[in-house]
Order: C-alpha cells, then sequence, then structure tokens
C-alpha cells in the first residue's frame, strides 16, 4: 500500500472514531432526558397552559426533561391518577388538598395561583338568572365530587348565608359536558374556567354572573402535586421541572402573542377569547410557587365549613416547599 493510501486510510479510521465518539454522546444525552407524565385536571384551563407552553417552547426539553400530558376530566379523577401512578405530576386545586390529609400518597409541590379569578358562574344569557342572589337553589354543574369547581359553590353559599347546600351541585366531569347540560337547561349553570366562560359570553350563549377571584382574596385557587414515591426516587427531576416551569412563566409574560397563539391551538379556541383569558389570569400566576399561610388557613376552613374533614389538618403538613427554585 502506498504511502498517499495509508495516509488516507489512517484519516478515513479517525473520521470514523470521531463520528462514533459524537453517536455514543448523542445517545448517553437521549437517555439523560427524563420522561415525565403531566396530568391536567381540567384540559382547557390557563392556569395549567405553562405545561404546553413549557413543551412547545423547549424550555422543558433544555432541563432535560420530556413532558407528556394526560388530561383529565376533573380533579378527583387527576387525584386518582396520582393514587394509580398513571401519572408522576399532577396541575389540580388548592382544596384537593384535603385528599392529602386523608391519606393520598401525594404532596403538594407548589402553590401555582393564588386568588380565584380563573373561575366563574355561567349562566344562560337568556335565562332568568341576573345576579347571585337568584343562584339561590340552582343546580350548578362542577367537575367531580371534592373538586375545587364544588367547593368555590359551597363556599359561595355559605358566604351569601344559604349554608353549605344553598346551591345544588352535579358532577358532569369536562366542559364539554356542562356547557351541553346547560344549553338543553338540564342545569341552570356550570362553574366555567374563564377560557370557556369568555367563550360562552363571545358566542351570546352565556353570561358571567359570579367571578370567584373577586370574593375569595387570600387563597391557592391551583396547587401543583406529585406523588410521594416519585419525589423519593427523582428529587432532581421535580426540582428541574419547577425551574422550567417558572422559567416558562417568565417566557408567558414577554411573549404575549406568542403564549395565546400556543394556548388558542392547545383549547381550540379564537385568539380574541384567548386574548381576554390572558389578560385576567397572567397577574394570577404565583411567580415564587412559595405557600401563604392565609391561603392554606382558609382552605384549612373550607374542609371543616363543607364537611369535607372534621376537623382542619395541620396545613403545613400538606404541603412542602423543598424542591422550589432557590430552596
Amino acid at each position: 500500500m502506498s504511502k498517499l493510501c495509508r495516509a488516507a486510510l489512517s484519516r478515513l479510521i479517525r473520521s470514523m472514531g470521531l463520528l462514533a465518539g459524537a453517536g455514543a454522546l448523542f445517545v448517553v444525552a437521549a437517555h439523560a432526558e427524563t420522561t415525565l407524565r403531566v396530568g391536567k385536571a381540567q384540559a382547557e384551563n390557563f392556569t395549567f397552559m405553562p405545561a404546553n407552553v413549557g413543551i412547545e417552547t423547549g424550555i422543558f426539553k433544555k432541563h432535560g426533561l420530556a413532558v407528556q400530558i394526560v388530561n383529565f376530566g376533573g380533579s378527583g379523577r387527576l387525584q386518582q391518577g396520582l393514587a394509580a401512578n398513571g401519572i408522576d405530576i399532577g396541575l389540580a386545586s388548592g382544596p384537593e388538598l384535603a385528599f392529602v390529609a386523608k391519606g393520598a400518597p401525594v404532596i403538594g409541590v407548589a402553590a401555582m395561583a393564588d386568588a380565584p379569578y380563573v373561575a366563574n358562574v355561567v349562566v344562560l344569557k337568556d335565562g332568568p338568572i341576573k345576579t347571585i342572589g337568584d343562584l339561590k337553589g340552582r343546580l350548578i354543574s362542577v367537575s367531580t365530587r371534592g373538586s375545587l369547581s364544588e367547593w368555590l359553590m359551597r363556599e359561595l353559599a355559605i358566604r351569601q348565608g344559604w349554608g353549605k347546600d344553598g346551591i345544588r351541585t352535579v358532577g358532569l366531569g369536562g366542559m364539554g359536558a356542562q356547557v351541553a347540560a346547560m344549553k338543553t337547561r338540564q342545569t341552570d349553570g356550570m362553574n366555567a374556567e374563564a377560557s370557556t366562560a369568555f367563550r360562552l359570553e363571545d358566542e351570546g350563549v352565556g353570561r358571567i354572573v359570579v367571578n370567584f377571584g373577586t370574593l375569595i382574596k387570600d387563597f391557592h385557587i391551583h396547587v401543583m402535586y406529585a406523588r410521594r414515591e416519585f419525589l423519593a426516587k427523582n428529587p432532581d427531576a421535580m426540582r428541574e421541572f419547577l425551574k422550567g416551569w417558572f422559567e416558562t412563566l417568565d417566557y408567558m409574560r414577554g411573549h404575549r402573542q406568542e403564549t395565546i397563539a400556543i394556548a388558542s391551538r392547545a383549547i381550540d379556541m379564537p385568539a380574541s377569547t384567548m386574548g381576554r383569558v390572558y389578560d385576567l389570569l397572567m397577574p394570577a400566576f404565583n411567580t415564587t410557587g412559595r405557600f401563604n399561610p392565609k391561603a392554606l388557613e382558609t382552605l384549612g376552613r373550607s374542609f371543616v365549613e363543607t364537611g369535607v374533614l372534621p376537623a382542619m389538618p395541620d396545613m403545613q403538613s400538606l404541603v412542602t416547599e423543598k424542591f422550589l427554585p432557590g430552596s
């Protein structure tokens, strides 16, 4: 073999070695990405939208995470998914801390949103209900029993002096089923998150008679939960997810149009309606994830007032801040 051929062969072998090394690095990087199953109590809820935005913008991927979203028809079903190891992390409601008090194998890891501006009582535009007072004794649909939407209706009835059963409720699952029941007058109204409420108003079908954010201040409307077993085995993955979550919130605040476009696709809603939702709810996000003692007290008291628990639990034992950025 000539000297020239030997040199060429040597260069080829070195190149193949570099390619193999690069391939090995790619394989290691691919295996380093952790898959997280993240459940949303309602697919339509804007407060849960950072999960979608973080995926589409690549923010979670940058933190070494492959996030898979699983949508549930209500908080009760999401908690069942957590308990059955169907998901690792749940984006749900503050009142679900009662499940933790009852022994659910989960814990609250971050406060996602505070005052409940996302929640509204919507009735038919041409129906008989015109004011809050007209809700007494009416049948309002909620997602599931024990959910945030049910608790809010009970809290509203208590604050109006009607007792916890002053407004009747029925669990119908997702927004689609609730809208259908209201349109066919099987119910008198529904507890709707903001995107559905605004869409019904824009379509000339519904009218908002209550926005719960104007009534309840010290509160955690939405809380992020995680399975305790998952946390014990994957504490770093939880920390990276929370870093990605708050980085995504920063992105959403600085990129209004991009966020509206992603949310509109995820919820299948006109951008004009989603713009109203964005403007209402972006200020309601909790920017640190830390729990407010007064908000936890409000939640704990509500468990007793509505008969969910016989006595107020130690609310601090139901949550942890150890996985939050800076902790």
